[in-house]
């Protein structure tokens, strides 16, 4: 490596580093006579004249001892100093450092220097640049102390302005100077700055620096540059087990899993033995590969290499199984753990949210959300307190299960626990009320945050989007881009989607083209889906068609099924038989396309059509839609298939039913049949959102509203019905089904009636 003008500071690091051994010698004087202690760990040991040991001290003592008055010698105070830093001890830190300014020992340099790293890593960064601006004089390695306080107390911008600082002072860093600033970049997501001391780091010819290196690795991965990360790690002279850990979590986090395994199996042949953290970062490579082969061989190798106890590996483990959907084994490795830490409870909760994604079928998912709420509950038994990823979790599925009760205790929580405040915590509780059908109490949350992200403002336009809020949800977009929140993809949607539901097609068309030409995003299929859906409720069919021609994409089944409907209900028929031909070709995977395919067919008396569905319904090996609805009543939850007779309170649910059958007949109510893919018929009073509203009316209080989730998408007939019982009972009714949700009121749906199937 060529010279650089640093040397001599670099030096003076190293100096550092060798006054601070395991074993040191610590000489305190009183009025009489000279005690020699040296230290041992974190213990004091007693010499006598003969520099031979007498007795051992413990840290409170030796602190005793020094509070006394006896002069200690500036060297030794590191000791102690060192001990408050193992601690986490900044009360005793500060005792000393009393003691020290008392015996006049702020005089030395050294021992001050030392002061400025332990009141950083002790948290207190304000007395740290007190003891920073009062030393006798400043050298690099006071730089990089007061530097590397600032990057480990989160707060990166104040340490670039004393790195900046240091250069206008004419210090020159050294290599661990340069990687805390880069680290400092990279807390602060500065690609731009990171690359300007990338071109410091480039003059002085310091790029193939281990500690340098790992710090640009892991710069360029953070701000989504992993080529550059590749980079920076192949300049690297001497790669440590950091530097493959960088590079393999970099992988991980940039969306290219194989290439960090390739990293990890590369590392491996190279005798490379990895350490707790990359057998962390590749047991997450593995879980977002989903391959549960390799991610069992790393944990079989973690456990060769002396980890099986280790926390942070068996929670990546645990989460890994969670994953990959084998939950007795996560279940396994969570009882057999001695100790947990919140990050342990953490990983068992998002990992049984991941699993609701993943699940085969809604009911699968339904489970796996409501075990993570027992979890959940369990975390608050234990007498742990949850932090803002746990909040943020549980929420989530707070919102996917529609569990309104659950999600307001967690609210109160939050607000006792003080993470309310948090815009992660926020968000998610936006995101909580607006899918449950609260969404008064969204817009509640929303106003009450102190900050918002683009992901809050975005979360509250849709909720009051898909709640038919139409006008509330436009105005709250103008309203942020007057607050300078730049929208995205998602944004937009929530715009379109508005516009769509009431209607708007000037204002929907001005917000498609200001999309592409002023914020240059490329429309895609949910930005397409939101204008068809609004020209077909408006029956301006041949308008929706022109737009699917002008899409820069083949449509998808969604976007034929919407069609479809559109057509069947504003009788066009000869452009619904084309579209229902183009779904066929599509072969859908979901029985409720199907399900439609045949009503149009059916409908319209077209045999041999029918005949064609039904055999691609057995060639696909599809049968009748999995219908299943859930409704939750004091944290248990109870679920309903259709005509189902086997619950315990069957015949008063039927009779319910029954009764409001009839009393609906008064209000025009006429029950239809609907098409299943079996060569029978079944009458639709049965289906399993009708059983959930009906125990629902047998359980709830009269004042509380019904929240139930179904698997599949509302029928017209369940749709017209249940307008009609919430007019009948004046009880507010919401269903979630796999489209949409449905607030009921007053006779009346957020959807508008446009959010059913046939």
């Amino acid at each position: 490596m060529a010279s650089v003008p640093w040397a001599a500071a670099a030096a003076c690091t190293l100096e550092t580093k060798s006054r601070q051994p395991s074993s040191s010698l610590a000489t305190l004087k009183d009025k009489n006579h000279t005690v020699s202690y040296q230290r041992s760990g974190s213990k004091l040991i007693q010499l006598n004249g003969n520099s031979e040991p007498v007795r051992s001290l413990g840290f409170q003592e030796a602190l005793s001892v020094l509070t006394e008055g006896p002069k200690v010698q500036t060297s030794s105070y590191v000791s102690l100093l060192q001990e408050c830093v193992n601690r986490k001890s900044l009360s005793n830190a500060e005792i000393i450092h009393a003691h020290i300014v008392k015996t006049g020992s702020h005089q030395d340099f050294f021992v001050m220097t030392f002061l400025v790293n332990v009141y950083g890593k002790c948290g207190n960064m304000e007395e740290a640049q007190k003891v920073f601006d009062n030393l006798p004089r400043i050298n690099v390695v006071s730089w990089t102390s007061l530097i590397s306080g600032y990057v480990q107390n989160s707060q990166p911008e104040l340490a670039i302005h004393v790195f900046l600082d240091m250069l206008e002072a004419g210090n020159y860093p050294t290599n661990v100077t340069l990687g805390t600033a880069l680290t400092a970049c990279s807390s602060l997501e500065s690609i731009r700055l990171g690359k300007q001391i990338h071109a410091y780091v480039v003059k002085y010819q310091t790029e193939d620096d281990t500690s340098v290196g790992n710090s640009l690795c892991s710069l360029y991965s953070t701000c989504g540059s992993l080529n550059s990360a590749i980079k920076a790690f192949n300049r690297i002279r001497e790669k440590n087990v950091m530097s493959w850990t960088t590079v393999i979590g970099a992988c991980g986090e940039n969306g290219e899993a194989v290439q960090g395994l390739r990293f990890f199996s590369k590392m491996l042949s190279e005798g490379i033995q990895p350490n707790e953290f990359t057998l962390t970062s590749i047991s997450s490579v593995c879980g977002t590969m989903l391959s549960l082969r390799v991610g069992a061989q790393v944990h079989s190798l973690g456990i060769k290499l002396g980890y099986a106890s280790n926390l942070r590996v068996r929670n990546s483990i645990m989460y890994l199984y969670l994953k990959c959907g084998l939950v007795d084994e996560a279940q396994k490795l969570f009882d057999g753990m001695s100790h947990v830490n919140l990050v342990t409870w953490n990983a068992m909760i998002a990992g049984h949210a991941q699993m609701m994604d993943l699940a085969k079928d809604d009911l699968s998912a339904h489970n796996g959300g409501t075990e993570a709420l027992s979890i959940f509950s369990k975390l608050n038994s234990s007498g742990m307190k949850p932090d803002l990823y746990t909040f943020s979790s549980i929420l989530t599925i707070c919102s996917r299960l529609v569990a309104l009760e659950q999600g307001e205790q967690i609210h109160a929580l939050t607000l006792k626990t003080g993470f309310l405040s948090d815009v992660v915590v926020g968000t998610a509780l936006v995101n909580m009320y607006k899918k449950c059908g609260r969404i008064e109490r969204a817009s509640r949350v929303f106003v009450e945050m102190s900050t918002r992200t683009l992901i809050s403002w975005t979360s509250m336009i849709t909720g009051f989007a898909n709640h038919s809020l139409s006008h509330q949800a436009l105005q709250l977009f103008e309203d942020m881009l007057l607050a300078g929140v730049r929208p995205n993809q998602v944004t937009f949607v929530g715009a379109l989607a508005a516009c769509s539901n009431a209607g708007m097609v000037y204002e929907a068309l001005g917000y498609f083209e200001m999309m592409q030409k002023e914020y240059k995003i490329k429309p895609v299929m949910d930005h397409y889906m939101c204008l068809i859906d609004m020209f077909v409720r408006l029956g301006c069919i041949e308008e929706a068609f022109d737009f699917i021609k002008k899409m820069d994409f083949e449509p998808n089944e969604v976007i034929w099924s919407v069609f479809i409907a559109g057509c069947r209900r504003h009788g066009n028929m000869e452009l619904g038989f084309y579209a229902a031909e183009q779904l066929l070709k599509l072969k859908p995977k979901d029985c409720e396309s199907y399900a439609m395919l045949l009503d149009i067919f059916v409908s319209a008396g077209r045999w041999e059509d029918v005949a064609v569905v039904k055999n691609l319904t057995r060639e696909e090996k599809l049968s009748e839609t999995d219908d299943w609805s859930w409704i939750r009543i004091k944290d248990k939850v109870y679920s309903f298939k259709p005509n189902d007779g086997l619950h315990p309170q069957s015949a008063e649910i039927f009779k319910v039913l029954d009764e409001l059958v009839e009393k609906a007949k008064c209000f025009g109510y006429k029950q239809q049949e609907s098409f299943e893919l079996t060569d029978e018929e079944s009458a639709s009073v049965y289906h399993s959102e009708k059983l959930a509203i009906a125990f629902g009316l047998l359980n709830t209080p009269i004042v509380s509203p019904i929240l139930v989730v179904k698997s599949t998408t509302m029928c017209r007939d369940c749709h017209n019905f249940i307008k009609i019982i919430t007019s009948l009972t004046a009880r507010e009714i919401i269903v979630r089904d796999s489209k949409r949700l449905h607030k009921f009121v007053n006779g009346h749906c957020t959807c508008r009636d446009f959010g059913v199937s046939f």
